[in-house]
This record gives structure tokens, sequence and C-alpha cells, in this order.
């Protein structure tokens, strides 16, 4: 059984100083994800569906967070649960909060 995982986006870097070395022309962050956005991915489903409007690379990045958490996992140094990952974009991470939501439970 899989729970349902919340991603939520935290922050949008661009590491300005790596681009000026780096990198030609003009960047700015990430415009395809937003600050506070969230996705809820989950169910059986949970192996091959990425969250509609979620960036497939950063989805590629982080599946592997999200797939533990599902599962029941959590990860050493973190609340349980939760975990901070980003993308892997040397110039422009974006931050995500992964979180599992705990199914409610019938007393």
């Amino acid at each position: 059984m899989y729970a349902d995982v919340k991603i939520t986006v935290l922050k949008r870097l661009l590491l300005q100083d790596v681009v000026e070395e780096y990198a030609e022309g003009d960047w700015a962050p990430c415009d395809r994800l937003t600050e506070g956005q969230e996705f809820v991915v989950g169910g059986r489903d949970m192996a091959t569906a990425m969250p509609t409007g979620f960036c497939s690379w950063a989805w590629a990045d982080i599946f592997k967070q999200v797939l533990t958490l599902a599962r029941g996992g959590n990860f050493v140094g973190t609340k349980p649960g939760t975990f901070v990952t980003c993308c892997t974009d040397g110039f422009r991470p974006v931050i995500f909060l992964l979180q599992r939501i705990e199914p409610a439970r019938l007393d």
C-alpha cells in the first residue's frame, strides 16, 4: 500500500556566481514551477504518474525520495515522513519539501 506524498516548491534559486563563470547569456530562476506550488502523488499509479504540470527533469531527480516516503520509509536526519530535496539544475535549482500524507485511521 502506498501513501500519498505532497510535493511543495520551497525555493527557486539562481546561482549567479556559477552562471557568470560557466554559462552564457541571461539566466533567471526556473519559470516552470512557482514557490508555494503544491502537487500530491500517490496510490497504485505512483510508479508511473508524474503530477500534471510538474517538470519531467525534476520528477526524474526526486522520484526515488517520493517513492521511499510513499512506501513508508524515512530518511536519516529528517523528521519522519518528510524530506527536503532539489532538482539537479546546477545553475537554477528548485528546492522541494516532500511530505508523506498518512492515511486516516478508522477506529
